[in-house]
């Protein structure tokens, strides 16, 4: 019988980085993430049941707005788990499960692992990646998880309190607001893949074809399951545009 050895302890100068990133301290800072997770979503769910009813809404209704919520973070949810694969190599499965659990961006969190290697003069994934280099870089991308979770924490009493004097004051503004910001915030994701290579022009232009087909079947054949079926499809019909496209 083979037996592969543990786990070394960690040696700052050493390539070998699942020896550091499998380490159990690191696992179980990855699942109390996801306990967490799952009991917030449990609580969200089970608020809005019981606020359903107080604002008119069927539990037909808010079943459907659980199913339509289901369904579009399929797409989202494929493009986090490419990143997550691609950064396996570098971080290790513990590390990559605790930043996609919590809120932030991959490409920023990646960068600023990027820059903390190469203050030290080494790279990602180079020869020069050692334990040492990895411990950096996972302390500055957790550093930079935790600001954005802080931001939220503080800002949204902020905000929150803003949002309700202006409702007092002009509650139409309260109506249109959220729907510029939501316009505004995806009108710029848009526009910035826009100037890049032909591949992401073709797959804006699927993607947004494809969305507004369904949302015209689904008017049309008051098909009201393809309003929430919408986005996922399109999201979908986008990627498999984007390897197609960038294959031939």
């Amino acid at each position: 019988m083979i037996h592969r050895p543990l786990p070394t302890a960690a040696d700052p100068a050493s390539t070998d980085l699942l020896a550091l990133a499998n380490n159990p301290v690191v696992w179980f800072c990855a699942f109390g993430v996801f306990a967490v997770i799952f009991v917030q979503t449990f609580i969200y769910m089970k608020a809005a049941r019981r606020a359903g009813p107080e604002i008119g809404m069927e539990t037909r209704e808010v079943m459907g707005a659980y199913r339509a919520g289901a369904v579009a973070s399929v797409g989202p949810s494929l493009a986090v788990l490419l990143v997550a694969i691609a950064l396996l190599a570098l971080f290790g499965t513990p590390a990559v499960l605790v930043r996609i659990g919590l809120i932030g961006s991959a490409a920023a969190e990646t960068a600023s692992a990027g820059i903390a290697a190469n203050s030290v003069g080494a790279t990602l994934g180079g020869p020069d990646y050692t334990q040492q280099v990895f411990a950096l870089a996972f302390i500055v991308m957790s550093l930079s998880g935790a600001m954005w979770m802080l931001a939220t924490l503080i800002l949204t009493p902020i905000l929150k309190r803003g949002s309700s004097s202006l409702a007092r004051v002009n509650p139409a503004a309260m109506a249109i607001i959220p729907c510029a910001a939501l316009l505004g915030a995806f009108s710029m994701l848009t526009i910035a893949e826009l100037p890049k290579p032909a591949v992401h022009a073709v797959t804006v232009g699927v993607s947004a074809a494809v969305m507004a087909g369904c949302l015209f079947l689904a008017r049309t054949l008051k098909a009201h399951w393809l309003k929430e079926w919408a986005l996922g499809i399109a999201i979908v019909v986008a990627l498999f545009t984007a390897y197609f496209a960038h294959t031939l």
